[in-house]
């Protein structure tokens, strides 16, 4: 984003963008606090799953991805690429973040309200600001035919490090060592979804997440149309993590 922060024309797109980034921050300092505080001191390992995120997008898909010179006529094309996977992943994760924003079940179930505050206060932050990536894009020139490939590319890295980092996890914890879950073995994709097939509120099915991504394939896509900000601005409001998070930045 900062890259193509210059070429931004549009005095209103751009101050949407920066509040993005700053946004993102926030985020950041928010998963590394949950690393930290929560997962850490239950010992649960995550190292290699943000070593493997930092390969994707400090590496793979940097300026110079796995340190090589993109050429100069190729220079925006790569840009726009890399725009478009981000685009792309917003539509998942304001999907998500509606999903989770009106989830009730997890409450009931006895999750951990901190857990669940951060979770919800992730989803509505992804509705509030899920059409900056999409206006970039197509402000910057993305084209209409480059979503349907770069909704097979995002459909299948998302599954498959969610999956991935799911299975690193659950082999920490003895009641699966006997079954030792992996991404490319059938058992953690059936019970994924067995699980969803019995209550949709638990966990959302990975079918239905394809499904999902119809709706960014069609011409007149709009991501404005795909949840509301009144409703995330409302839970903002109240949520204490969302409230540290301010204190913090101010």
């Amino acid at each position: 984003y900062n890259k193509v922060l210059p070429q931004i024309s549009d005095e209103k797109l751009k101050q949407d963008v920066q509040a993005f980034i700053r946004q993102e921050a926030m985020h950041a300092q928010a998963h590394n606090s949950a690393n930290k505080e929560y997962l850490s001191q239950r010992k649960i390992d995550v190292s290699r799953n943000l070593a493997l995120m930092d390969f994707l997008f400090g590496k793979l898909l940097a300026d110079k991805p796995l340190d090589l010179t993109v050429p100069k006529a190729l220079e925006h094309q790569w840009d726009l690429f890399r725009l478009g996977i981000i685009a792309t992943v917003e539509h998942m994760t304001c999907v998500l973040g509606k999903y989770a924003l009106d989830n009730t079940e997890w409450e009931k179930m006895g999750a951990d309200p901190a857990m669940l505050d951060l979770i919800k206060w992730h989803g509505a932050e992804e509705i509030e600001h899920r059409t900056v990536a999409f206006d970039l894009y197509r402000h910057l020139g993305g084209g209409y035919i480059a979503r349907y490939y770069l909704s097979l590319v995002v459909i299948a890295a998302v599954l498959g490090l969610w999956v991935d980092g799911a299975a690193h996890i659950m082999k920490q914890d003895d009641r699966f060592k006997s079954i030792q879950p992996s991404l490319f073995k059938p058992w953690i994709w059936r019970e994924w979804l067995s699980i969803s097939k019995r209550n949709h509120q638990v966990l959302p099915s990975p079918l239905w997440l394809v499904s999902q991504q119809f709706g960014y394939l069609v011409p007149w896509y709009d991501p404005v149309h795909e949840a509301k900000t009144e409703d995330a601005i409302a839970y903002l409001d109240q949520s204490p993590a969302a409230k540290r998070a301010m204190l913090k930045v101010a």
